[in-house]
């Protein structure tokens, strides 16, 4: 065992050293005329090269599997016993090299997520009884401390800010490196790094149970995952290699070449197509991860790309989330209406509500001056105080109505128009006249238009909303977008049903969403795919994460896993046909032992820098930033 250990240990200074007593062997022979010294070097360039190999070979037969290295233990143990140590040396060299390049560039594929490990915090400063802060392993740190995060620090667990402000560069877990400003009652993220400021923070969750600890553990699964071809092509290599021995055999049985039947071995090495799927199944995934897109595995990466039919929940998923104020129509004096407006419902909780009061404050509309009185909320309808003296009422139709504020035809046109296009509408009356209409609605997020046609164009043949939403907003959102298909007033049970045809009828399905109500849908479709920002839930049930929940993340995801899959195909390709090249060169009589072992080694590294090419892949953004700016206009 200590012997395997060394020998792993200096496998680089073994491989080179073989390489160069094989160059200081020609140099004998050709320069020097000294053929004791070419044996000599050769000889000794065999035995330093094959003790590895032989290792390996005989650590893979304990186990019962008859692996490549034995193929090649075989070959060079034939070479050297018939006298070509010049052919046992390059054999020897060219599968230590092989395998040496193999290693550095495998490990090249799985920087991104080593780079991930590498920056998981291992200290943090926690605070005592005496209200000191003390520097602890990660590992002490219990939910429900409180800590201390300073300036140029990673954050240490997943918590929420008790006291504080700061800027976090939170690229670890979304990809993005754009800085974000967070205070009291924000939560922060294991792993991000407190650009400027101090904070103290409660912890929520620590260790493996951090957002960036699952991260690491998804990414680590997802890389040990097989997809279809890797797995076709393990249960491939373990009748092929044998076969390749027995071959080896009947060919010295009944030629009795025993140079023809060690070439064979050589040759029938499956190096390439061992290879070829997995390092283009772990490239792709790395490139993944590097982008905010965790995807689960290979096997997921294979159905992905396959997918015809995206399903998507609308709140959330295909909209923000959050209601705006994205149209002003204004009667008479529109800063004054809003800021009457504003003034109102800073005594409302109503999401119609808070989104006037936003829309106030990004404005600079100033109301924090006017004083209401006789505030008096009338459920379903609105609310209506005294201000400065003057009645204001904010609320639907039906609050005007009853006090007998009417609109003429030209305001009755415009607020049909509003409520077709699927948004809430909120009228403002200042004594007993009408001055601002207000359209309120649940916007689509950034770039998912541009994203939409993007994936079309890419092999998406259906988009379909599903969503518990009524008609005409669900409609008008849909129309906004360029969704084919919407389907509103829907439970979380019925959004389950309709995946399930859509599978029956043939469609592989992608099910996007971001909700408790969306984890049954997503875990029901053949892909589910959670917006990062949505719950735990529906981050564990999915197949894929997008981190920075964004449609460009999406685009970039399905490119991708077509991407890779069509990477794999060209590297069993490649390895095919290298054996045949080899088979028939062998047969021909222009392919000999050292030369196929350097065409076989160089096949290994063409696939392994053909995926390799996966880790700079990048769809093009086809996400242009999408806003929906209020629309002012006077009647």
């Amino acid at each position: 065992m200590n012997i395997q250990k060394w020998l792993q240990r200096h496998h680089k200074h073994i491989t080179f050293s073989t390489g160069i007593l094989i160059v200081l062997g020609f140099l004998s022979k050709d320069l020097l005329r000294w053929g004791t010294g070419y044996e000599v070097t050769f000889i000794t360039a065999s035995i330093l090269s094959f003790l590895p190999i032989a290792i390996r070979a005989w650590q893979a037969l304990k186990v019962k599997v008859i692996s490549i290295e034995l193929l090649v233990s075989i070959a060079v143990i034939g070479a050297f016993f018939i006298g070509e140590y010049n052919e046992s040396a390059i054999v020897t060299f060219l599968f230590l090299f092989g395998s040496y390049l193999e290693q550095k560039t495998l490990q090249k594929t799985r920087s991104s997520i080593q780079a991930l490990t590498k920056m998981a915090p291992v200290t943090a400063w926690v605070y005592q009884k005496d209200g000191e802060a003390e520097e602890k392993e990660i590992d002490e740190v219990n939910a429900g401390d409180e800590l201390l995060v300073k300036t140029g620090a990673q954050v240490p667990v997943d918590g929420m800010i008790v006291s504080g402000r700061g800027y976090l560069n939170e690229a670890s877990i979304t990809g993005e490196s754009r800085v974000v400003d967070k205070t009291v009652g924000a939560t922060v993220f294991a792993g991000t790094i407190l650009d400027n400021g101090t904070l103290r923070i409660k912890a929520t969750r620590v260790g493996e149970d951090t957002t960036f600890g699952k991260i690491i553990e998804l990414i680590e699964e997802a890389q040990d995952t097989k997809s279809h071809a890797e797995k076709f092509i393990d249960r491939f290599a373990r009748f092929y290699t044998p076969a390749v021995l027995l071959l080896a055999l009947v060919v010295w049985g009944i030629t009795q070449d025993i140079r023809l039947a060690i070439t064979i071995l050589v040759l029938g090495c499956p190096g390439a197509l061992v290879i070829g799927a997995p390092v283009s199944n772990v490239a792709g995934i790395g490139n993944g991860a590097k982008r905010g897109v965790l995807i689960k595995g290979g096997e997921i990466m294979d159905t992905f790309s396959k997918v015809d039919t995206l399903v998507f929940d609308k709140t959330g998923t295909l909209t923000k989330g959050r209601t705006e104020l994205v149209e002003i129509h204004a009667v008479s004096d529109q800063r004054r209406g809003l800021a009457y407006a504003a003034a109102l419902e800073r005594e409302s909780d109503h999401p119609l509500g808070k989104a006037i009061l936003a829309y106030a404050q990004r404005h600079a509309v100033d109301y924090r001056h006017l004083k209401v009185t006789q505030t008096q909320v009338d459920k379903g309808k609105g609310i209506r105080a005294v201000v400065e003296h003057r009645t204001v009422r904010v609320g639907n139709r039906v609050l005007l109505t009853e006090a007998g504020i009417r609109l003429n035809h030209k305001q009755e046109q415009k607020l049909m128009e509003m409520e077709e296009k699927g948004v809430s509408t909120v009228l403002v009356a200042v004594d007993q006249q009408l001055v601002l209409m207000l359209g309120i609605a649940d916007t689509p997020r950034d770039g998912a238009k541009e994203a939409l046609a993007a994936l079309k164009t890419m092999g998406v043949r259906k988009r379909v909303m599903l969503t518990g939403d009524n008609a005409r907003t669900a409609q008008a959102i849909a129309q906004q977008l360029g969704i084919d298909e919407v389907h509103a007033e829907l439970l979380p049970e019925d959004k389950v049903l309709y995946v399930e045809k859509l599978k029956e009828s043939g469609h592989t399905v992608a099910f996007i969403g971001d909700g408790v109500n969306d984890s049954p849908s997503i875990a029901s479709a053949n892909i589910g795919i959670a917006m990062g920002s949505g719950t735990d839930v529906a981050v564990e049930t999915s197949d894929i994460v997008l981190m920075k929940s964004s449609f460009a993340e999406l685009v970039h995801a399905y490119g991708l896993t077509k991407k890779t899959v069509i990477n794999m195909k060209e590297n069993i390709m490649i390895a095919i046909a290298t054996v045949i090249f080899l088979i028939i060169g062998l047969i021909l009589g222009y392919i000999y032992m050292a030369s196929g072992m350097f065409v076989h080694e160089a096949s290994i590294l063409v696939v392994i820098f053909n995926g390799m090419r996966l880790l700079g892949y990048h769809a093009e953004n086809a996400s242009k930033n999408f806003i929906a700016p209020a629309v002012i206009s006077k009647n």
